[in-house]
This record gives C-alpha cells, structure tokens and sequence, in this order.
C-alpha cells in the first residue's frame, strides 16, 4: 500500500463513507491529512490505522464519547489500561441491558404471535396487542 492515500481510497480500505471520514474529521476524531498540491487530502498509514480503530470501536457500539475517550488513551502507550478496561465494562454492562430488552421484547412478541387464533382480522390476537385500549379503558 503506497504512503499517500486519497480519500476514497482510505474509505473503501476501511469500509467507511466518504462523507463520514469527513465527518470523523470535523469533530476531532480522525487528524487532518496532509494536503497534495492540488489540494487534495493525502492520508497516510497511521490515518488507515485510526480509521480502522475507529470502525471497529463503532461496530462494536461505542458511543462517541466513548470512542473519544478509547482514542485519547491509545495515544497514551504507557498509561495504566484500567480507564479502557472501565469504558469496556460500562459498555458491556450497557450491552447487556439491552439484550435482556430484545429478550423481553421477543418473549411478548412471541406471546402476541401465540394468541393468534388464524381467523380474521377483526378477531385477531396481535392487532388487538398492539392497539390502544379503549378511552374509557385507561
């Protein structure tokens, strides 16, 4: 891989936008690249790196302050890992949260589904789940 790499080139190696390397760029999280003669950007490797950083902290569901604070300690080599080990588990706690959500969600949807006795619409078990009681009902 050459040392300078445009855009479309840094965005397809790492399956991102363009646009949302740009965005990256605004706000802080991916450095500023060099700029050629005609005044293009000119990523190098350690833009790739970050960028790949980047997609994969995001694939996984960090937010974006997360991903702020992940960053600003890898760039900290020496540092202690317990602040990235304390965002992990935040995350993971919040992971966790939300599974047990989708959990509870499929089980009622299962429900809903099971009560459906196949007749018609009028009489049928999931729209009467998921419409709201009647006005005098609440």
């Amino acid at each position: 891989m050459a040392d300078a790499l445009s855009i479309g080139t840094l965005a397809k190696a790492t399956g991102t936008k363009v646009e949302t390397v740009r965005w990256y760029e605004r706000v802080g999280l991916l450095p500023a690249p060099a700029r050629t003669r005609g005044n293009y950007r000119s990523y190098g490797r350690a833009h790739l790196d970050r960028l790949s950083f980047i997609r994969r902290a995001r694939d996984l569901g960090f937010t974006l302050a997360q991903l702020r604070g992940l960053l600003l300690l890898a760039d900290q080599r020496d540092r202690s890992c317990e602040e990235v080990d304390a965002i992990a588990r935040t995350h993971l706690g919040e992971v966790e949260r939300k599974i047990a959500d989708l959990q509870a969600l499929r089980r009622e949807l299962a429900d809903i589904i099971d009560r459906c006795g196949h007749g018609t619409v009028a009489d049928c078990r999931i729209i009467e789940a998921l419409s709201p009681p009647p006005a005098g009902a609440r």
